[in-house]
């Protein structure tokens, strides 16, 4: 930003995104393994990529949990937070 004014100095809104995940550290330090931990992240990204994306994560996780099983592998990229349509029920 010294060299370039347009850039803001700061980044309060990118700390606010990122201020759950920093304080729940020392509480998701032990998840059980390795492989349960990369489990834990993935999910978490899931959430994160769904609210950014303008969905409600709880909507969009039970959308796609159902739709999973029965989605072709072709089409598995649909169900990708920047990409998903709501199902009409």
């Amino acid at each position: 930003f010294v060299q370039d004014g347009r850039l803001p100095i700061a980044n309060n809104w990118i700390e606010n995104q990122i201020r759950p995940s920093a304080i729940g550290r020392n509480n998701w330090l032990f998840a059980g393994s390795l492989r349960a931990g990369q489990r834990a992240a993935a999910v978490m990204s899931l959430i994160q990529s769904a609210k950014l994306n303008g969905h409600d994560p709880y909507e969009y996780l039970k959308d796609v949990l159902a739709r999973l099983p029965t989605q072709k592998n072709s089409c598995i990229d649909e169900l990708l937070p920047h990409r998903w349509t709501p199902t009409t029920q």
